[in-house]
């Protein structure tokens, strides 16, 4: 690392906020990421008859445990948990529900409180409200690091182009930007959802039409200005091609101040994939979502686990993402001082 670099990362380190925010999102993510291992209804691992059998990867049937049927096990059936257990044992999962896991042994109708087997309650299905948590903050931080890094690739180029040539290729670039930026863009996306059958990509390229603009302002102004510096005037006297100043001279400069809204724009591609659920456009029906489970709690304002859960899943996620945001612009803010 440069003197540079180290200096950065220690100004980052001194934001105690932003750096303790970091590594709590990252905590956070990583156990996101192993939400299969947390919360499943399938064991992790089986040993039955002297040997190994896992579960959560492949599909074994019931007849490979001593049973009559050829289907896949249902390891939540106490019969096939008794035939499991007479000749072996099995790792079930802290949590022994999946998202879509229904839990037909409630005391109740459903949504049902949080009990000693569903530590935050059931939905309105019967299924594991704890579990839809784990996988709906994995989808909506995927979705979210997915929509950044496609949208900053779009408007780092977009922004670099324009900046870089500007004249025509600016001015076009600009009135276009102007007419697509005034478009109500939640109609848009709610329009454009709803012609056809919405997944994760469908839903991750509708959202990255719009997405795209939010850094071609910052990269046009980068550009503009640096490419007037004595060091690019140099390189091109020296015969250096334009693409080689844009990526080489003036775009790692550039990179500092976009390195700084990357964090922001994770938690707006977050926010607007929860609005998209909130609202029916969003993921197909039974994903786990945690806008989906807010429309829930909407609903069911009589089980007020439900609301309760997914906003502050979702509003700590929120804050740590901001958190991490202020101190990422801190330590690249260069009047501070190095």
């Amino acid at each position: 690392m440069t003197p540079l670099q180290q200096e950065r990362l220690r100004a980052f380190k001194a934001n105690r906020r932003g750096f303790w925010s970091f590594w709590i999102f990252g905590i956070l993510f990583v156990l996101s990421l192993m939400a299969d291992i947390l919360a499943n209804d399938k064991p992790i691992i089986v040993h039955y008859d002297n040997s190994f059998y896992f579960p959560i990867w492949v599909s074994y049937p019931e007849t490979t445990f001593g049973g009559e049927f050829e289907t896949e096990a249902v390891y939540r059936d106490p019969y096939v948990e008794d035939l499991i257990n007479d000749n072996g044992w099995q790792l079930w999962p802290p949590i022994r529900f999946s998202y879509d896991t229904i839990n037909y042994a409630l005391p109740g109708p459903a949504p049902f409180k949080p009990t000693t087997e569903n530590l935050l309650g059931t939905d309105d299905k019967g299924r594991d409200v704890l579990a839809r948590l784990i996988y709906g903050f994995r989808i909506s931080v995927l979705f979210g690091l997915t929509l950044t890094l496609f949208s900053s690739i779009i408007g780092v180029a977009i922004g670099a182009l324009q900046g870089f040539y500007g004249g025509k290729i600016d001015l076009f670039g600009q009135r276009f930007i102007e007419v697509w930026s005034g478009m109500p863009q939640l109609f848009m996306l709610i329009i454009l959802a709803s012609v056809v059958q919405p997944n994760f990509w469908w839903l991750l390229i509708i959202t990255l039409l719009f997405s795209w603009m939010a850094l071609v302002g910052l990269v046009r102004a980068e550009f503009l200005r640096g490419r007037n510096f004595a060091y690019v005037t140099a390189a091109r006297a020296l015969g250096v091609g334009d693409r080689t100043i844009m990526f080489r001279h003036i775009l790692p400069n550039a990179l500092v101040s976009t390195l700084t809204f990357m964090p922001f724009i994770l938690s707006g591609s977050i926010t607007t994939l929860t609005s998209l659920d909130f609202l029916g456009f969003g993921l197909p029906v039974g994903s786990p979502s945690l806008g989906e489970l807010l429309a829930q709690g909407k609903n069911n304002l009589q089980a007020p686990w439900l609301g309760i859960s997914a906003f502050l899943v979702l509003s700590c996620m929120l804050s740590l993402l901001v958190f991490i945001g202020e101190g990422v612009r801190d330590a690249l803010d260069p009047r501070k001082g190095y």
